[in-house]
C-alpha cells in the first residue's frame, strides 16, 4: 500500500464533519451577531414606544400603549416637520433624477476624455456627507465663500446669505431649505447618473437599427426606445433616493443644524434632537422612529409596486 493510500484512510477514533456542519459553523456565530446588533434593538426600541421612558432619568420604562404615538400625531410641529421633509425629499430627489439623466445622456456618447469625465462627476458621491455638508457651509459664507461670488456678488451685504435665508439682509423664507437641496443634488446626482447610465449600456442595438431603418426620428427613439428601457432603473434611483432623503440628517446637522429656527428642521434631525439633545425622550423618540419608518416603507411598497406592475406589462 502506497504512502498517500495509507493517509487517505480513516483512521480508527477519526471523526471527520459533514458539509452541513461546516456550513452551520460558519453560519450560525453570523446570525447569532446579526440578531444581536439588529432584531434585538429594532424589537426593544418598538417597546419602548409604548413607554414613558429616557436613558438617563435611572427610572425603568412606564407602559403608557400608544400614548407616544398619538402625542407625535397630535403635535402640529411634529406635521410641519413632515411637510418640510416631504418637500426637501420632491425637490431634492426630482432634480436629482432630471440631472442625472441629462448627464447619463451625455456621458453615454462617446467622447475624448468621456472616462475622465464621468470619473469626476462621480467624486461627490464618494465623500461623507458630514465632509459635504461643512465644505459647502464654507461655500456658503457670504464673507468669504465662493458661492456668491460665481453668482457675481463681490459685496457681502448685497449677497445672498443662504444658510441665513436672507439676500441683502432681508429675510427670505425657504432659502436655507433650498441651499440644502442643492448640496444634496450636487453629491447624489452622479448615483443617479450611475444606474441611468447602466441602464443605457444595457440597451441592444438592433433596436435602434431598426428604429433607423424605418426612418424613426430621434425624439421618437427615445420616447419609445430610450425612456422605457431605462424607466425601470430610473424608478429604482427613486426609490433608493426617496428613503435616503427621509433619513437625511447628517448633511443637514454639519450645515444648519435644522436652522434658521426651523426652516430646515427635517423629521431625522427632530428625531435626534428628541432622543438626544438635552431631552432624551426615549420613549418618544422611538415611537417616532417606527412612525418614520412605517411611512418609508408604505411609499416603498408603492413604487415596488408600480415597479412590477411596469414589469408585467412588459
Amino acid at each position: 500500500m502506497s504512502t498517500s493510500q495509507a493517509t487517505s484512510q480513516t483512521q480508527p477514533g477519526q471523526r471527520h464533519l459533514s458539509d452541513r456542519a461546516i456550513i452551520n459553523l460558519f453560519i450560525w456565530p453570523s446570525l447569532i451577531l446579526l440578531i444581536a446588533l439588529n432584531v434585538f434593538p429594532l424589537v426593544y426600541s418598538l417597546y419602548l414606544g409604548f413607554t414613558n421612558y429616557s436613558a438617563v432619568a435611572g427610572k425603568a420604562p412606564v407602559w403608557i400603549g400608544f400614548q407616544n404615538f398619538a402625542n407625535i400625531l397630535n403635535d402640529e410641529l411634529m406635521w410641519k416637520y413632515f411637510a418640510t421633509t416631504g418637500r426637501y425629499a420632491l425637490l431634492s430627489v426630482g432634480l436629482q433624477i432630471i440631472l442625472g439623466f441629462g448627464l447619463a445622456m451625455l456621458v453615454h456618447e462617446k467622447f475624448r476624455g468621456s472616462g475622465l469625465v464621468t470619473t469626476l462627476i462621480l467624486i461627490p458621491m464618494m465623500l461623507s456627507p458630514v465632509v459635504v455638508g461643512l465644505f459647502w457651509k464654507l461655500m456658503y459664507n457670504p464673507t468669504f465663500g465662493f458661492f456668491n461670488f460665481l453668482l457675481g456678488f463681490t459685496n457681502p451685504i448685497a449677497g445672498p446669505d443662504m444658510l441665513a435665508s436672507s439676500f441683502a439682509r432681508q429675510p427670505v423664507p425657504g432659502l436655507a431649505l433650498w441651499a440644502v437641496i442643492l448640496v444634496d443634488v450636487w453629491m447624489w446626482t452622479p448615483f443617479v447618473m450611475l444606474l441611468v447610465l447602466s441602464g443605457l449600456k444595457a440597451i441592444p442595438d438592433y433596436l435602434y437599427e431598426a428604429a433607423a431603418i424605418d426612418r424613426a426620428s430621434s425624439w421618437f427613439q427615445f420616447w419609445r426606445i430610450t425612456l422605457p428601457q431605462v424607466t425601470p432603473l430610473l424608478l429604482i434611483a427613486v426609490l433608493f433616493r426617496t428613503i435616503e432623503a427621509f433619513k437625511s440628517f447628517d448633511l443637514v446637522m454639519g450645515m444648519t443644524g435644522g436652522g434658521p429656527g426651523d426652516q430646515t428642521e427635517l423629521i431625522a434631525v427632530n428625531l435626534y434632537r428628541q432622543a438626544f439633545l438635552g431631552q432624551f425622550r426615549t420613549g418618544r423618540s422611538s415611537a417616532l422612529a417606527y412612525i418614520i419608518l412605517i411611512i418609508i416603507v408604505a411609499v416603498s411598497n408603492l413604487y415596488i409596486l408600480y415597479l412590477n406592475r411596469m414589469r408585467g406589462e412588459e
